[in-house]
């Protein structure tokens, strides 16, 4: 939905428009944000660099609202609760252009005033230039704070997920280093799927430690074998766990199921390797979501996805993926909104979840198989403790120590119970977590 007044639609920066509606989408509309700005790239026939500084701005300036919102906060008459969305926003982008784009505080202001007269009303031109005037100024005060709240605003991340990065680290310069890591763009990394594609076809750096993964230059509009859905867009982190759980596999014929197929990335990469190298074993790809379904359909031949909960799945497999619901702590870099869209109580949630997908799949489990256990989050809640849990309560169930299918480059990740951890600002990664559960 367009959001900005017609009367200065022709003189506004088309860059700056798509980053403001962006932002709009977010907040209103629950858009997601890798997938909102392609389309209003399309819209305002974005290009080149004009394309990727609306992508900076829009992103960059999500990931660090926490930040300016501190800001803003010093620099207002009035609560932030109390200054209009459409504003507040505008402000941020304001901010984005002067801490982090380096744009000259005259020219940034201008530009913010403009873009507020358009969205808000030109009553509104005042307050944005006073405050856009004022925040060069400010020096925010942390002196009161704790180390891990201090944190938390510099470097723009809700205090609860800064503390359980902590937890898990133990080292407040580590986890400052993670969460720099969480605020750098990150290009994606691409996979070619055997027998569908090859790694020439991506024209990109080979990704240590993968069989099928590059790094490339090119967006996926530009890779063909993409756009054909022969190769897929796919973290390294999401590559390197799929791998290694197929390495699991004995040779012998089996059955393979993923659990949690949706939107159908790691399943794609699993079938087409099967397909590939072990013709003879069966897949199954199971989606609770009819929408998320249909994404996996878009990857993988329809015969092999199944829609609805696990527990209505029929039969034993020797190989279960669960790749669950989680938190997405894990991926914060490429979500630039996740960080204020989760909470404590999510958590919770989520734990359930993951604790009835783990009984679900022990269910269905032949005797020697294994589940291999995902989350895109490093929260011990949803990797460590959930996976004790399990173990304390399926007695016939241990750790397989993922060592033996773990590329050299990742081995250093091993946790001493014999999991794996990776991490952005060590891996170049998504903060993947995997576990392996063998039945007895």
């Amino acid at each position: 939905m367009a959001r900005i007044d017609k009367k200065f639609d022709k003189t506004l920066d088309k860059s700056r428009r798509a980053a403001f509606e962006l932002l709009m989408n977010v907040d209103l509309d629950g858009a997601y944000a890798n997938l909102e700005m392609p389309k209003l790239i399309e819209r305002f026939k974005l290009v080149g660099r004009d394309a990727a500084f609306a992508t900076e701005l829009g992103y960059g300036t999500l990931r660090m609202r926490g930040l300016y919102d501190a800001y803003i906060s010093e620099a207002a008459d009035r609560p932030l609760a109390k200054i209009d969305l459409k504003v507040l926003n505008v402000l941020r982008l304001g901010l984005h252009q002067i801490f982090t784009l380096n744009t000259p505080p005259h020219a940034a202001t201008s530009e913010t005033v403009d873009l507020g007269r358009a969205v808000a009303g030109v009553s509104t031109a005042g307050f944005i230039n006073a405050i856009m005037r004022k925040v060069p100024d400010i020096q925010l005060e942390f002196s009161n704070m704790s180390e891990i709240e201090t944190l938390a605003i510099k470097y723009s991340h809700p205090t609860w997920i800064v503390q359980s990065f902590h937890d898990l680290l133990g080292d407040l310069n580590e986890v400052e280093d993670l969460l720099k890591a969480d605020n750098s763009p990150s290009r994606p990394d691409y996979v070619a799927w055997p027998g569908k594609s090859t790694l020439e076809e991506l024209e990109g750096v080979r990704i240590q430690g993968t069989s099928f993964g590059v790094m490339s230059e090119r967006t996926p509009r530009e890779i063909p074998a993409i756009m054909e859905r022969r190769a897929g867009v796919q973290d390294r982190g999401s590559q390197v766990v799929a791998e290694i759980f197929l390495k699991t596999g004995t040779n012998a014929q089996e059955s393979w199921l993923d659990l949690c197929a949706g939107p159908g990335g790691k399943a794609a990469f699993l079938y087409n390797n099967l397909q590939q190298f072990s013709p003879e074993d069966t897949f199954l790809a199971n989606e609770i979501s009819e929408h998320r379904a249909d994404l996996v359909r878009a990857v993988i031949p329809t015969q092999f996805v199944h829609v609805g909960p696990g527990e209505e799945i029929e039969g034993a497999y020797d190989r279960i993926l669960i790749d669950a619901p989680c938190t997405g702590l894990g991926a914060l870099r490429r979500r630039p909104e996740a960080r204020w869209r989760k909470s404590l109580d999510d958590l919770k949630e989520l734990v359930k979840l993951q604790k009835s997908l783990l009984d679900a799949g022990a269910e269905h489990l032949h005797g020697g198989g294994v589940i291999g256990y995902v989350t895109c989050s490093p929260h011990v809640a949803e990797t460590r403790l959930q996976v004790a849990d399990f173990l304390h309560r399926h007695k016939e169930f241990s750790l397989l120590n993922v060592a033996p299918y773990v590329p050299q480059e990742f081995q250093d990740q091993i946790l001493p119970n014999g999991t794996l951890q990776l991490w952005p600002h060590k891996n170049q990664s998504d903060a993947m977590f995997l576990a392996l559960l063998i039945v007895l």
